[in-house]
């Protein structure tokens, strides 16, 4: 649990990395870089969160 806070927590940094060379730079590539290292991230969360919901579901049934 605690490595994968760690993972997410990395991730959202640098996809905030990203967003600042792109503000330094004015590349697109390092906007796009962002994007999507923060829309996977925010997926993975989420099915990791899902996981966890239904294994306590299945606790209590």
């Amino acid at each position: 649990m605690l490595i994968f806070r760690w993972i997410v927590l990395l991730l959202l940094v640098s996809g905030l990395l990203c967003f600042a060379m792109y503000i330094g730079t004015r590349d697109a590539a390092w906007r796009q870089r962002g994007l999507l290292i923060v829309k996977w991230t925010v997926i993975a969360a989420l099915g990791f969160f899902a996981v966890l919901l239904l294994e306590r579901m299945a606790m209590v049934l």
